[in-house]
C-alpha cells in the first residue's frame, strides 16, 4: 500500500494555529484517497509557526497528484487557521508544493492545486 508524505506549514502570524481537525483528501489522475484525520496522538498540532509532517496510506497508488481538498471542521469553538502550504512526497520520492496563504475560516472546504 503507497504511503504519501504530507507535511502543513502553518502560519506566524499571531493566532495562525488552531485547535480544530483538519481532514486531508488527496486527487490524481488513477484515483481519490479517503479523507484522512490529520492529527498525531498526544501532539499539538498546527500550532503558530509549526510544520507538521503525516504518513497518508492509501490502498492503491493515486497516479500523478493535481489536487488536494483541506476540510476544518470545529473542534471546541470556532477557531481560524493560516495555512502557507502543504507538501506532498510521493511514494515515488517526488515533492509537490500546493501553496495557499490564506485565513481558513468557518467549517468548510479547500480546494488547492500544485503551485
Amino acid at each position: 500500500m503507497p504511503t504519501y508524505t504530507v507535511t502543513v506549514a502553518t502560519g506566524s502570524q499571531w493566532f495562525a494555529g488552531t485547535d480544530d481537525y483538519v481532514y486531508l483528501t488527496l486527487q490524481g489522475t488513477d484515483g481519490c484517497s479517503e479523507r484522512h484525520l490529520l492529527d498525531k496522538p498526544f501532539y499539538n498540532d498546527f500550532e503558530r509557526g509549526a510544520v507538521d509532517s503525516y504518513d497518508v496510506t492509501v490502498e492503491e497508488d493515486l497516479g500523478e497528484i493535481q489536487l488536494i481538498k483541506i476540510e476544518k471542521r470545529k473542534y471546541w469553538y470556532q477557531d481560524d487557521w493560516y495555512l502557507k502550504y502543504i507538501t506532498v512526497k510521493t511514494p515515488v520520492g517526488d515533492y509537490l508544493e500546493f501553496p495557499c496563504y490564506r485565513w481558513i475560516t468557518d467549517e468548510k472546504e479547500v480546494v488547492l492545486r500544485d503551485g
